[in-house]
């Protein structure tokens, strides 16, 4: 079944939100204790938040799940999960799930979504930048402590804090021009293909940590410096490359926490 055959939606009742936990638990492979459980999937479908699904005729193969967030008086999304199951990876379904998540917050006045991701995985930044628009300027240290999941491999789960603010001009040109608008970049962070294969084995994971802290220190010190994250490059080999450079929009909520 072609990508464009795969249908978008809410979840709707138990089921369905059940099948969300269990998608979970076969992507990050988290331990029980680390879990989002069903409980948490219900109260974010009645508090205000967002579970989308993406649906090959019955068959669930993609979540997102959103919940509701205020800062400085304004209300916002923080989008918590998007999966999309391994084989159904490469098709535009994390991209189409994040839109449907946009059009639902703008139906209801809200115009920013924020969410969480490592920056040692290429492919995912390479979509929050470059496909959907997100910036990024601020770096959160050991979120989540060390967790069970082998895609963390047993690093600090370092995070950068993307902002998808989307009512922006870079939002709206990027969506209907197929590319960010461009920026004058003054710094880059790099990140080597072979990340993963480093995380992936105790004897090289050393490596994989010697990435992460030099590119922590040079994002701490850009954000420090007032820049931000407004692009990213992979190259043929696979290697990852993340932007900087300053923003020319004033989207802000004060309170940077």
């Amino acid at each position: 079944m072609s990508p464009d055959a795969i249908l978008i939606r809410r979840c709707q009742g138990l089921d369905e939100l059940r099948t969300c936990v269990a998608l979970q638990k076969q992507i990050w492979n988290f331990s029980d204790a680390e879990l989002v459980p069903l409980r948490m999937f219900v109260v974010a479908e009645k508090v205000g938040g967002q579970v989308m699904g993406a649906f090959e005729g019955s068959e669930m193969v993609g979540f997102a799940l959103s919940v509701p967030g205020t800062r400085s008086g304004h209300i916002y999304l923080h989008s918590h999960m998007l999966a999309v199951r391994k084989d159904h990876r490469n098709g535009g379904l994390g991209r189409r799930l994040k839109l449907l998540q946009r059009e639902d917050a703008l139906a209801r006045g809200i115009e920013l979504i924020e969410w969480t991701f490592d920056p040692l995985e290429i492919k995912n930044s390479y979509l929050n930048i470059e496909k959907l628009g997100a910036i990024a300027r601020r770096y959160n240290i050991n979120q989540y402590g060390i967790t069970s999941s082998p895609l963390q491999g047993g690093l600090p789960s370092d995070r950068l804090i993307a902002e998808w603010w989307l009512k922006s001009k870079r939002v709206e040109t990027l969506l209907a021009m197929g590319k960010n608008p461009p920026f004058h970049q003054q710094t880059a962070v790099e990140v080597p293909a072979q990340i993963y294969e480093w995380k992936g084995a105790t004897e090289t994971r050393s490596k994989a940590q010697q990435i992460q802290e030099r590119n922590r220190e040079e994002f701490l010190k850009a954000f420090g410096s007032g820049l931000a994250v407004l692009g990213y490059e992979r190259d043929s080999a696979g290697n990852g490359k993340f932007l900087l450079g300053n923003w020319d929009e004033k989207w802000s909520y004060s309170s940077q926490e």
